[in-house]
């Protein structure tokens, strides 16, 4: 069992990793980002709607001549920029399926399942070189990444405790205010 970066109960969770994958990490980075949180049968749902261009990947971190699209309008995303990075939305689907194929063979439903843990770390770079005019040579590497994936049981939610309510802090100016409206004062 390789190991991974999240910590969790074992009896309730699937996992999958794959190293070295020859993908661009930050395409799976984001990619990552969007999906965790999501249920694994949206999460699979997003990434093949990625993958027909009719959702895209929303990119926050990295932005650089990333070009915009109306689609991100409604995941809020800063700028409206993103993509439909296809390889790498290949191979985290693929991951995706590993990892539940690891959960139906613990016994656990899919149905119920969350992604709790996504994560992409860079991978050594692959050096190649090319050939430059002038007899020079260039580098020419590959940015590949490091894929896990944690599936597991989304939490119960708390219910809201009766009659605790938190008396709002006013400031002088909203106080005041308030006494206006009411009424009261000198």
């Amino acid at each position: 069992m390789g190991k991974y970066n999240f910590d969790v109960d074992a009896a309730d969770c699937a996992k999958a990793k794959g190293t070295a994958l020859r993908v661009h990490f930050k395409h799976t980075r984001e990619i990552m980002h969007t999906i965790q949180g999501m249920k694994l049968t949206r999460a699979k749902q997003f990434l093949s709607n990625v993958l027909q261009s009719k959702e895209a990947v929303p990119f926050t971190m990295f932005t650089g001549s990333v070009g915009r699209n109306a689609q991100l309008k409604n995941l809020k995303v800063p700028g409206s920029k993103g993509g439909w990075p296809q390889k790498a939305t290949k191979v985290i689907l693929d991951l995706l399926t590993n990892a539940e194929a690891n959960a139906e063979h613990d016994n656990l439903d899919a149905e119920d399942l969350v992604v709790m843990h996504a994560q992409a770390n860079r991978a050594p770079k692959t050096r190649r070189r090319t050939y430059r005019a002038h007899g020079r040579i260039g580098p020419y590497m590959a940015l590949p990444a490091h894929c896990e994936v944690v599936l597991g049981k989304a939490a119960e939610g708390v219910a809201k405790g009766e009659g605790e309510t938190k008396a709002l802090k006013l400031g002088k100016r909203r106080e005041a205010q308030l006494r206006i409206k009411s009424g009261g004062g000198v």
